[in-house]
């Protein structure tokens, strides 16, 4: 089962920030994981404001992470009041992405946990570019959140691919939703059917080419489930064809689930810094939160 002993939130103080924080608190005291909080001071703003102020008052950034502190401070007591949780408070200046892998790599934290919104959060559909690039980068399994923590998960949507990231996702899954339903989806496509039916081949041979993809989609999903233990009839097993990302969506909302745990790639794995195609159109795209396992 993954390592959920220590969980890192990071949190820019903003409201949708604060739910990712209260979603790590939840996870916490279901777990019995210990918890931190983490707030990055960037020096990018401040070097800006000295570029505006020829004369900033003395001690600013001094000021500013005690500001910071104390606030991080209140929000880790409301925690304790809710939760029963207490959480050790972090606050460092640097750049943001650098110092919050630096500090889940000190605690090593099992799950880092953050906002898919953000203060500078535009536009609904689009990911905060924070919790995207530090996905695209991170080397532990991240949590972005992106609906209100008011209970634990109750209904998770895990998409494999049968990768080694399948089992990952699948193990990652039990640990942070022990209780929890799982859903594992597998979406595949019969290759090259559009040129064999060009080719001539009759509807109910390709038919027949489809039927005996699912099967075997269904064999390695069984295999899988043995694989990361899971007792018999724990998950329910769907096997659907067309596009990846569009019937994870779907799904999403079909089976209304509350949370998607998905490998940062997939099997076209082509670069250890990019995440694959579908992850980041479902980290995009998805109402619910999402669990990225690396």
């Amino acid at each position: 089962m993954a390592n959920l002993r220590q969980i890192l939130a990071a949190t820019d103080l903003s409201s949708p920030a604060r739910q990712a924080v209260r979603r790590a608190a939840l996870q916490a005291a279901e777990s019995g994981a210990l918890l931190d909080l983490l707030h990055v001071i960037g020096r990018a703003p401040l070097e800006r404001l000295r570029n505006l102020v020829a004369d900033l008052p003395q001690g600013l950034e001094q000021r500013m992470a005690d500001d910071a502190r104390a606030e991080l401070n209140r929000l880790a007591e409301s925690l304790h009041q809710e939760y029963g949780v207490s959480a050790g408070v972090h606050v460092v200046t640097g750049p943001l992405l650098a110092e919050l892998d630096n500090q889940a790599d000190a605690l090593q934290a099992g799950l880092v946990v953050m906002g898919g919104r953000g203060e500078s959060f535009m536009r609904h559909r689009v990911l905060g570019s924070t919790a995207e690039r530090m996905v695209s980068k991170t080397k532990r399994s991240m949590l972005v959140v992106k609906q209100a923590a008011r209970v634990p998960y109750k209904t998770l949507l895990v998409p494999v691919d049968f990768s080694s990231e399948s089992l990952a996702a699948l193990r990652i899954a039990k640990a942070v939703a022990p209780n929890a339903e799982i859903i594992l989806l597998h979406a595949f496509e019969v290759p090259f059917e559009g040129k064999l039916r060009l080719a001539g081949v009759k509807e109910d041979v390709i038919h027949g080419y489809r039927a005996a993809a699912r099967q075997e989609s269904l064999a390695k999903m069984q295999a899988l489930c043995e694989q990361a233990q899971l007792p018999p009839g724990t998950a329910r097993l769907l096997v659907l064809q067309g596009d990846a990302a569009r019937r994870i969506l779907e799904q999403e909302q079909e089976q209304v689930c509350d949370l998607i745990v998905i490998g940062k790639h997939g099997e076209n794995k082509l670069e250890e810094l990019l995440l694959g195609s579908t992850t980041k159109h479902v980290l995009e795209e998805s109402q619910s939160d999402v669990l990225i396992s690396v």
